[in-house]
């Protein structure tokens, strides 16, 4: 089967989550309202699904080759490519100062979310781009920005995020590429670079660079890094292209999974050094890719929830067609959906995609709110759970596409074992996710020192009070399901909360114990801020459920489940935090 993206299910978080109607009456987002977002939903899904989502299987098996420096993408990512740009996504949540459209992020994440289920590889070009592009818009000068913006924004050139090298993974003080300033103003680069998503491709003509460098006078550590744009050809005054500049791919990585998505190794100055212009200041390079790093750590946490979808529409349909065993009530063989195991494996797929992307467009609304919303305060707020949620959107949402992408094998049984029937690619490609723009490990120390220690508490303070709100909204509500999800739902609240004491209590003194549960920290959020959005579709289903029986029932059915199957596992994680970091932390190298 291909995709069907389910514009239904985005179309009720964007409307009733998202609240995207009091997004409208902002100055300046009134033209994005419910019928626009859902107009921009549809020309979106026949995009990806009629071109996108067919090239996926095929990449697979014909993934991006290399040779004599260049690298040849799957047949038809080209022509995919063409139309994608031609349809204008790659601007769609871009400023129209340089060509784009402006859509607010809670639209845009639902036509990202389409892009990746669609086709996880082909979808990383544009996701790069993206994230180049934030960093330029907030750092560049003036000339940087309107000499390559407007065509990066129209697609005519991607974007890359150089950061990593051999000898420096996640710690980025390592980081040795070299830039030195030359008379005209811009600099020279030498060094090796290292998984560089895209780094080199045949889908546009140009490819511009932003890297991580260190200027000759720098500091030593993460304080003297800075950032640079090099593009692969050098642009032109006129903005036309000249000659190619001194930065080669000199392979490709061989991969678990996204096997059509070209992961690069680039040679900066591997001759006169690679031409690049300094951007923002000298030394405050970090503080610039964090936001394209922020951009694509959201972005991947996207990803997660789009390709869960993926997985759970294939094993939906799989179970539906699969005759296997008798029911349990009856004499007769059935399909495998009609076993309570296996509609248990599939609840949990779909109660965690849909409880992650209910999170991942809250969010995305309150990043909007931030930048539109007339109120200073309400800015600082909303730009407070953004930033707060980022690192819970790209760790719990990734770490549940794993296991939700398991589940889809497993509900294949041995043919999900079998490459052909394409569940083993979702696992793979999966796979990834909890790895790159940072790993969970990563997320959860952010989590944990920048996001609830640093603030003293007070965003997650104040998160727990909206979810307390929203539990005595519940409590008004007759039902099993209400009364289920009001039961958890403040168990859950209160696990948090000793969590949140724990970890301010003693992250001073017993700091290696107290980072030794912040995956499970991460996790604990991302189960109960998701189980908070639940029992907000919860609410809105209970309301609407005569406007149509099946789709309402089903999201109340679906709210229950994730309190009774998986926001029910809260209290456990919070005695793993609380009382494990001892016996995380007991035995020595020698002993394992």
């Amino acid at each position: 089967m291909s995709y069907a993206a389910p514009i239904k299910e985005m179309m009720f978080a964007i409307e009733h989550l998202g609240q995207l109607g009091t997004l409208a009456t902002l100055p300046g987002r009134e033209s994005f309202d419910v019928d626009t977002a859902q107009a921009i939903l549809g020309e979106c899904e026949k995009v990806c699904s009629a071109v996108v989502a067919p090239l996926n299987h095929l990449g697979d098996k014909q993934p991006s080759s290399f040779a004599n420096g260049s690298v040849t993408t799957t047949p038809g990512f080209k022509q995919a490519f063409e139309q994608f740009v031609q349809g204008g996504w790659q601007g769609l949540s871009h400023p129209e100062e340089y060509g784009g459209q402006e859509a607010p992020k809670l639209i845009s994440t639902a036509t990202s979310e389409m892009l990746n289920a669609a086709n996880l590889s082909f979808a990383l070009a544009p996701l790069l781009t993206d994230g180049a592009i934030e960093a330029l818009l907030t750092a560049a000068s003036d000339e940087l920005k309107n000499k390559f913006l407007p065509k990066m924004i129209s697609g005519q050139w991607t974007g890359t995020m150089n950061l990593t090298e051999p000898q420096a993974g996640s710690d980025l003080a390592a980081v040795r590429t070299r830039a030195e300033p030359q008379a005209d103003g811009s600099y020279r680069l030498f060094g090796t670079k290292i998984y560089i998503t895209y780094g080199e491709h045949d889908l546009t003509e140009n490819i511009i660079h932003l890297v991580l460098a260190r200027c000759p006078s720098a500091p030593s550590g993460v304080k003297g890094l800075s950032l640079f744009l090099a593009p692969k050809i050098l642009v032109n005054a006129d903005g036309t292209l000249g000659h190619r500049n001194d930065v080669h791919c000199i392979s490709i990585e061989h991969k678990l999974g996204i096997k059509a998505s070209p992961t690069a190794v680039l040679q900066f100055g591997d001759d006169v050094g690679a031409t690049a212009y300094l951007v923002g200041k000298e030394n405050r390079g970090l503080e610039y890719m964090f936001i394209m790093m922020n951009a694509a750590r959201f972005a991947v946490g996207v990803q997660g929830i789009a390709i869960s979808d993926r997985a759970y529409q294939k094993a939906v349909a799989y179970a539906r067609e699969r005759v296997q065993s008798k029911d349990l009530d009856g004499p007769d063989p059935v399909a495998i959906i009609h076993h309570p195991d296996v509609k248990r494996m599939l609840m949990t797929m779909r109660a965690y995609t849909e409880g992650a992307r209910a999170l991942a467009y809250f969010s995305a609304a309150a990043c909007d709110l931030s930048k539109h919303h007339p109120d200073p305060e309400v800015r600082k707020q909303m730009f407070a759970f953004y930033d707060f949620t980022v690192p819970i959107v790209k760790g719990f949402s990734t770490e549940m596409s794993i296991e939700v992408t398991s589940l889809g094998v497993q509900v294949h049984g041995g043919m999900g074992f079998i490459e052909e029937t394409g569940a083993a690619q979702f696992y793979r490609d999966a796979r990834i996710l909890t790895i790159y723009e940072g790993t969970t490990a990563i997320q959860a120390n952010d989590l944990v020192g920048r996001k609830t220690l640093r603030d003293g508490g007070s965003t997650l303070a104040h998160i727990l009070r909206e979810i307390v709100a929203t539990e005595a909204q519940l409590a008004k509500i007759n039902g099993f399901a209400a009364q289920s999800m009001t039961v958890h739902l403040q168990t859950g609240r209160e696990a948090l909360q000793r969590v949140a004491d724990f970890i301010a209590t003693h992250a001073k003194t017993q700091t290696k114990e107290v980072f030794a549960g912040s995956v499970n920290y991460l996790r604990l959020c991302g189960l109960v801020l998701c189980g908070w959005q639940m029992a907000r579709s919860l609410l809105v289903a209970q309301t609407r459920e005569k406007e149509d029986q099946d789709f309402y029932s089903a999201k109340i059915a679906t709210a229950r489940f994730y309190a009774e199957h998986l926001l029910s596992q809260a209290p456990g994680l919070s005695v793993a935090i609380t009382q494990g970091g001892q016996s995380v932390n007991a035995l020595k190298e020698t002993q394992f």
